[in-house]
């Protein structure tokens, strides 16, 4: 899998997103509450509950109310709890505020930000217990859309089923990439062979310019065949990543991939009996906006894409290469939730046989 890389950060001091997740690093494992808890634990099941139980002796119990402070003895024993548990900057400084009304019975709703070098994290929601002895921390997620929304496939080049087919797999992808070419290779024929119009696969653009010199320019020239012809397109993506290493030549040169690339192009764009000037005139132009604005929509929310390959399967993100038979399983899951019946599963290979191998690409125009 092909990461891009990381952006140095210094070492001095966190920052305030670190210091998010160096508290919820402490509180992600769900942690054994006492009895008088199991109505919360029942009420957060479906929404997924991570609680610190802490029990004080009654004389030191303040029975906590919405809209009224807490009492500095109680601030302090949420603060001690947090910061002797998640390994906080000394000089992180931790404000608790006014408790405010739960949807959780016998909870309160308590927010607690952290400082560092002036700088506020954001907002962070705990649940404090209204006798004030169990402190929570509750992860609540937005299950009401549908996860094949989250990641678009409009207006990009399809293979396989049509745009109602019940599986959508969405991947995000680097022609320069080694491993979106075996996956390209081995992965998806064999996937389109045993689902066909089940299935329906979609490629979004994303070259890791930081490591891959002519990835950008390969997906322009991409984009610039698909404007046309869905064919071509993806007559073109088949024979770059058939022959990345070609593709640069014995110079092995950005500028000769440059070359070469927009050749391929021009030749698919005569097979497929594109406008010369019109498709000749794009390749010169190199825009690259739209691909710009994939890679932003892959890291954004709720994507995180940092790596190629990455795959979408209604929803379900696959980072890098997994065995085939998991990516069945995955698709297999996400039929059945359409209310469609997978196919059975495909015969066993016996070992002395060589799994077929998927026919190789012939150079787009001949």
């Amino acid at each position: 899998m092909n990461r891009r890389p990381a952006a140095r950060k210094p070492t001095k001091t966190a920052s305030p997103r670190e210091i998010i997740e160096i508290v919820l690093n402490f509180f992600r494992p769900l942690r054994s509450l006492p009895l008088r808890s199991l109505p919360l634990v029942l009420a957060l099941a479906a929404i997924g509950c991570h609680a610190q139980s802490q029990t004080a002796p009654e004389a030191g119990a303040q029975q906590v109310q919405a809209g009224v402070k807490l009492t500095p003895e109680l601030e302090r024993r949420i603060e001690v709890m947090i910061r002797s548990n998640s390994r906080l900057p000394l000089d992180a400084i931790i404000n608790i505020g006014v408790p405010a009304k739960s949807e959780i019975p016998n909870y309160t709703t308590v927010i607690v930000t952290f400082t560092m070098n002036g700088n506020a994290t954001r907002p962070l929601p705990f649940l404090l217990s209204t006798d004030g002895k169990t402190l929570a921390q509750m992860n609540k997620f937005d299950i009401s859309q549908d996860p094949k929304d989250k990641v678009s496939a409009v207006g990009r080049p399809a293979r396989g089923g049509p745009p109602n087919a019940p599986v959508v797999i969405v991947g995000f992808d680097d022609l320069e990439c080694p491993y979106c070419a075996r996956m390209h290779a081995e992965i998806f024929p064999a996937i389109l062979n045993r689902y066909k119009d089940q299935v329906r696969i979609v490629y979004r653009d994303f070259p890791l310019i930081e490591i891959h010199p002519w990835a950008m320019h390969a997906a322009i020239d991409a984009n610039c065949l698909g404007n046309a012809s869905t064919e071509g397109y993806w007559n073109f993506v088949d024979y770059v990543h058939a022959h990345a290493d070609e593709i640069a030549g014995p110079e092995k040169t950005a500028a000769k991939a440059s070359v070469n690339l927009d050749k391929i192009a021009l030749d698919e764009g005569t097979k497929q009996k594109i406008d010369q000037p019109t498709l000749a005139a794009c390749l010169q132009k190199q825009d690259d906006t739209k691909i710009k604005q994939s890679i932003a929509a892959g890291e954004a929310e709720p994507l995180h894409v940092d790596a190629t390959p990455a795959l979408f399967i209604n929803g379900q993100k696959i980072d890098g290469m997994v065995p085939l038979n998991t990516l069945y399983r995955v698709i297999d899951s996400a039929l059945t939730a359409a209310g469609q019946t997978p196919p059975p599963p495909p015969p066993s290979t016996p070992p002395a046989t060589s799994p077929a191998q998927p026919a190789p690409a012939t150079k787009p125009g001949s």
